[in-house]
């Protein structure tokens, strides 16, 4: 009866028990999730999906970038990911003469294939559960401020020394991550293989790959070719190399087959990738504050600075690929946050994590357990306690440090200190470094004058936000030496820094001074925001200083409910590989608003508008449709799908990730959700949120009848 009470309980927590929640750790498959998994449609032995000993579908599985998923789907190296995830490259290597944003980009053959620069692709080896291990040691070392459970620094010593102990093989491209899960309740350890040498190999037109753009951006239905394509390269013998012209494609151990047999309603999927971060073990108040800190101010600054760049853009295409990457990523999660908080709003969410805590409190009680209870109002408190300070560095970091990229100027530290030494050899030393990451700044600020536009809005915009006697100490320069004239004192940096231009700069390194540096606007602007942050993260830190205990009791106890419950557990994600699983699924909006599981071509047709940039069709792409020549990509209707969506649960960083059916193969890849779904970083909704998949059969459409590169669809394990 206890047991039946608890699941009736937790209905109400958003639905807990439902099978589609939960990004689960592979190591737990076999226990919690196997059984369930088939009963839905898996039709492979979990052993296939992930195997501690063996080859499995998780080895073809790999962590694009850092931030991104990609699959690996050929034996000689071919990544599949989003086009969004390899915009930074594509943008790197685009110009006005070559602009492969606007019009694509496809390798014909192996020596037409482009390094990216600072590009990575690292592949998961091994991953460990070494709790007991890392608790051994925690009472072992010393921890006079009872922070080493969760600190990165102290788990890289432990990774070392548990890597050490069972004498696990470290080559100079191995990489251990010993991450905290469950608040520091568990702990894993990831063993990788980083490659460095990636190459680009393909890439649609942005009229494909970013069709709708923002204003498709977390909406459904789309029609969008999100999908880019790579090559992870090696040395002769296999192993990870830099950049050389001698590399081979990488022979890999494994890569998926692809399915084109398509989907219906209901059939069984799952995914693999790295979600980035969510937050399940909120309690109410921490919804708040997200809500109108974070999503707050993301929604008004990034709104604003958006505005002027893309203004800009439009005029000058030398601007437009120059901030294209930028822009997509600001955008990104400007709409995220909107989103979100409409729909914790919407749903209600606010309501079912106060249900959910007390039912924990309750549970505390009944069993005379006041840990949960203490843990909460510590929570409480601590949340209380550093709102002024989170919002107030969120303006900051929003409007003045990610907002202004001319704010990223070099450090001249270093010539300060030798200047003030009067040595000859450490000041040349000093001059050297400050002219080569001079050089480099000056390449990122190529258009001051967009720069200073920009610089003018953020300014305005932060002061409509934080009131005069909390803004930053820059602010008393402008109020006294400008007159408070932002725009006035904007205009005097470019004009008279040294980071202001080229000129100025090259003049200081002839003749350098401290008096100069002292005295320069940009770069007491820099110490001022420096120094915000500062004051801001110390006011934060005192308040929490007690929270990661609290918060480690807190969900220990969730944990013990749900388990008690019979309810699989899952952590946070945290960009460590997951897996999830549900089934193709349309869905209903509102009322009376159905929207169907999969998008065709015949809808980006219906939303071409040859006046908006959002909605352009290629020519090509028009004369393709308008044949019918979809070769064997299309359905059998004859139609041509482009999308389709699932009820996994998904978040950021599954981007790229590999959409599988029920025997393993590759269906799809994983781009987005929906935008009744943004609350799901918070709490899952099973009847609301959907992830957004390119279907398989569009990608190989366009790369094989579009581009042409049937080279690269004769590389590929292709399954009817």
């Amino acid at each position: 009866m206890r047991k039946h009470l608890l699941i009736a309980a937790f209905s109400l927590a958003a639905l807990t028990a439902h099978a589609d929640e939960g990004m689960w750790m592979l190591t737990d498959l076999q226990a919690q999730n196997a059984a369930v998994m088939r009963d839905l449609g898996l039709e492979i032995p979990i052993e296939q999906v992930y195997s501690p000993d063996g080859i499995a579908l998780k080895d073809a599985v790999v962590h694009f970038g850092g931030g991104c998923t990609a699959e690996v789907i050929s034996a000689e190296g071919l990544v599949l990911t989003n086009h969004h995830c390899g915009y930074g490259a594509i943008q790197q290597h685009s110009s006005v003469e070559h602009d492969y944003l606007t019009d694509g980009f496809w390798a014909m053959n192996r020596e037409e294939e482009l390094p990216c620069k600072g590009l990575t692709i690292t592949f998961i080896d091994r991953i460990l559960d070494i709790t007991s291990y890392v608790n051994e040691q925690l009472k072992k070392d010393e921890d006079p401020e009872g922070t080493n459970y969760l600190s990165p620094t102290y788990l890289e010593k432990v990774a070392d020394r548990f890597a050490q102990a069972e004498k696990i093989e470290i080559t100079p491209a191995t990489k251990l991550e010993l991450k905290a899960f469950y608040g520091g309740n568990r702990y894993y350890l990831f063993v990788k293989t980083v490659y460095s040498d990636i190459r680009m190999v393909g890439a649609p037109p942005s009229s494909i790959g970013k069709f709708g753009a923002d204003t498709d951006n977390w909406m459904w239905p789309r029609q969008t070719g999100d999908f880019s394509l790579f090559r992870i390269y090696a040395a002769k013998d296999g192993k990870p190399a830099e950049y050389s012209k001698d590399n081979v494609p990488l022979k890999v151990k494994k890569h998926l087959k692809i399915s084109l047999a398509g989907i219906q309603e209901g059939d069984f999927t799952f995914i693999m990738g790295f979600p980035g971060r969510n937050w399940r073990y909120m309690i109410s108040d921490e919804v708040e504050e997200r809500m109108q800190t974070t999503n707050f101010m993301r929604h008004h600054v990034r709104g604003d600075r958006q505005k002027v760049l893309m203004e800009q853009m439009q005029k000058d295409p030398a601007v437009r690929i120059h901030y294209a990457s930028k822009y997509a990523s600001s955008a990104n999660y400007w709409k995220n946050a909107i989103g979100m908080n409409e729909g914790l709003v919407r749903l209600k969410v606010l309501d079912t994590k106060r249900s959910q805590q007390e039912q924990l409190l309750a549970r505390g009680r009944k069993i005379g357990d006041d840990s949960y209870q203490k843990a909460f109002d510590e929570i409480r408190s601590i949340i209380a306690h550093r709102r002024d300070a989170m919002y107030h560095q969120q303006a900051i970091s929003e409007a003045l440090l990610m907002g202004m990229d001319f704010m990223r100027i070099p450090s001249t530290k270093k010539l300060t200190e030798a200047l003030k030494s009067k040595n000859r050899e450490e000041t040349q030393a000093a001059l050297a470094i400050l002219k080569e990451e001079g050089e480099k700044y000056f390449d990122d600020i190529r258009f001051p004058e967009v720069e200073n536009l920009v610089g003018k809005q953020m300014l305005k915009t932060y002061m409509s936000y934080i009131p005069e006697k909390q803004r930053i100490s820059i602010f008393k320069v402008i109020d006294t030496r400008f007159k408070g004239d932002s725009d006035a004192f904007i205009d005097a940096c470019f004009k008279y820094s040294i980071f202001g231009n080229k000129a100025n700069f090259e003049k200081f390194l002839r003749k350098p001074t401290l008096n100069k540096m002292d005295k320069d606007w940009m770069i007491l602007f820099k110490y001022s925001i420096v120094d915000g942050l500062t004051q801001t993260t110390q006011a934060m830190k005192e308040a929490n200083q007690n929270y990661d205990a609290a918060h480690k009791v807190w969900v220990k106890g969730m944990m013990d409910m749900r388990q008690e419950a019979g309810i699989p557990i899952y952590p946070d994600a945290n960009s460590t590989l997951r897996l999830t699983y549900g089934k193709v699924a349309s869905y209903e909006p509102a009322d009376g608003v159905v929207y169907d599981y999969y998008t065709t071509l015949k809808g980006a047709m219906e939303k071409e508008d040859p006046d908006n940039w959002e909605f352009v069709v290629p020519a090509r792409l028009k004369e393709l449709y308008k044949n019918g020549d979809f070769g064997r990509y299309a359905m059998k209707n004859g139609e041509m799908p482009i999308c389709f969506i699932v009820d996994t649960d998904n978040t950021g960083g599954n981007s790229g990730s590999p959409v599988f059916n029920g025997k393993g193969e590759l269906i799809g890849t994983g781009f987005d959700r929906n935008y009744e779904g943004l609350t799901g970083d918070i709490a899952f909704r099973p009847s609301s949120q959907r992830a957004a998949c390119v279907d398989i059969r569009y990608i190989l459409f366009i790369i094989d009848k579009y581009a042409g590169a049937s080279h690269l669809i004769n590389e590929l394990d292709i399954v009817n």
